[in-house]
């Protein structure tokens, strides 16, 4: 009896990106919903995508001296009170424990949005001289905000994530690790997951509470809305202050410390599906696919076939991720499947392959099929890999260009943002008047001041006033 084809047509995406989107989601097995609204089970094939996103960027992390600490995921209220900004901006998220068993606690506590209090209580117990300085902390762990609107990956109630917080003896040692860090994390996007990305600051509007600055990653998926992938937080001494976090200086005089954190999540998968995702399902890029490689026997019944299909994939192991498919699936709902899963290289091997010792591999991203010498693959997969990574690289890149558009006047800002979706570029006064204006008008936020500045026009393209600076605008997940 022929098996029941398990995967059924996706959404196209051109017809509703959205539905498309769930679709991938739950078909190609990454996700399924908890019974706490908002909230999502990240299933294995989803989590082995995390667990490499991990592997990767903690590697880079300790190679740049920062070290993985784990801090309580509760914070006593009096805690999150302390500075001012920060509790404003996460007040109307903060998820509340008022009852330990049956008894209601003396001081409510919030389930972690984000931990800077906490490092900073830390800090001023373990921070006493300059000798003490810096401290280059990360912690992977989740967290816990009561979004209204929830969307798998891009935005959950508790989500995952790294949060790194270091601690300065001056301002510019602060600045550098922002500056830094920032850096790898565009590096990662583009080296790792094949998404080009800008690199800027934010404008004081979109700035994290309590920040200084606050620089950004801000990357375009296919449908042209921009996704912030990362961000790296210059604190100066505000939090440092309000905790009493002193140290004394080589002087011997009492001194304040600088700070920052900066953090990515689960998000960057969400990133992943809607930047290189197609009608068939996920596209993964190499370097975070749970799977590189998958081996698929043709007339697998044959004598000998499945053996040495056996044979290439023990060979193969140990030089990527590769994994076989010997099931009774027939090789058509196979190939439906691992499209649809976004392995990045398929290996068909059949009889006549293997009388003439060669075998196919066919790319995920553009169905490109070679024939390759069974001697060459040592040397043939990884190249394909890296070329699967410069395809994937390169088409977002020129999505990005093709949907990227200059806005002179307020006319041509509303015009564009209502039919041409992508990234408008566009002069600013600075003005926060004239940001919550465009966002009225044209329904755009500010993304990022680029640290590309261009001279477009020398008036704001809201008031009219002098320009000071280029600002890449756009609706955002």
């Amino acid at each position: 009896m022929a098996k029941e084809k398990m995967v059924k047509a996706i959404t196209s995406m051109e017809e509703d990106f959205a539905k498309w989107y769930t679709d991938v989601v739950l078909k190609a097995e990454l996700i399924d919903y908890a019974s706490v609204k908002g909230c999502m089970i990240i299933r294995p094939y989803g989590w082995a995508i995390w667990e490499n996103i991990q592997k990767i960027m903690d590697g880079m992390f300790k190679e740049t001296g920062h070290e993985n600490v784990s801090m309580p995921m509760f914070i006593p209220e009096s805690l999150l009170q302390k500075e001012k900004d920060h509790v404003e901006g996460f007040a109307p998220e903060v998820a509340w424990v008022t009852h330990g068993g049956n008894d209601e606690l003396e001081e409510r506590m919030c389930v972690r949005p984000t931990s800077e209090t906490l490092f900073c209580d830390h800090y001023k117990n373990i921070i006493h001289s300059w000798r003490d300085l810096p401290k280059l902390y990360n912690q992977w762990c989740s967290v816990v905000r009561w979004e209204k609107t929830t969307r798998p990956f891009l935005r959950s109630r508790e989500f995952h994530w790294q949060e790194g917080h270091t601690i300065h003896a001056t301002a510019e040692e602060a600045q550098a690790e922002t500056i830094q860090m920032l850096n790898i994390y565009a590096e990662f996007a583009e080296k790792y997951l094949a998404i080009p990305v800008i690199k800027g600051v934010k404008t004081e509007k979109e700035r994290f509470a309590g920040a200084v600055d606050t620089y950004t990653i801000e990357a375009m998926m296919h449908d042209g809305k921009a996704l912030q992938s990362g961000t790296s937080h210059f604190f100066g001494d505000g939090f440092a202050k309000a905790f009493g976090i002193q140290y004394a200086d080589k002087d011997n005089r009492l001194a304040t410390p600088f700070q920052t954190s900066w953090g990515v999540s689960t998000r960057l998968i969400g990133a992943i599906i809607m930047t290189h995702g197609d009608d068939n399902g996920l596209v993964l890029p190499p370097a975070i696919a749970p799977i590189q490689l998958i081996v698929v026997p043709i007339a697998a019944h044959k004598e000998g076939v499945t053996e040495k299909a056996e044979e290439v994939t023990a060979r193969l192991k140990k030089i990527c991720r590769a994994k076989i498919d010997n099931s009774d699936n027939s090789p058509g709902w196979k190939f439906a499947e691992y499209e649809m899963k976004g392995v990045p290289l398929r290996l068909e091997l059949g009889p006549r392959d293997i009388e003439n010792n060669q075998c196919v591999l066919v790319r995920r991203d553009n169905g490109e099929k070679d024939t390759v010498s069974l001697d060459e693959l040592e040397t043939k997969v990884p190249e394909m890999l890296e070329a699967v990574r410069d395809g994937l690289y390169n088409k977002a890149l020129a999505n990005r260009t093709e949907k990227t558009y200059v806005a002179k006047t307020m006319e041509e800002m509303i015009d564009i943002a209502d039919n041409k979706p992508g990234f408008i570029k566009a002069m600013w006064c600075e003005d926060r008047a004239c940001e919550e204006a465009l966002k009225e008008k044209a329904g755009v936020s500010s993304r990022c001041m680029p640290f590309e500045q261009e001279q477009l026009t020398d008036k704001c393209i809201c008031c009219g006033k002098p320009a000071k600076k280029m600002v890449y605008w756009g609706k955002a997940y």
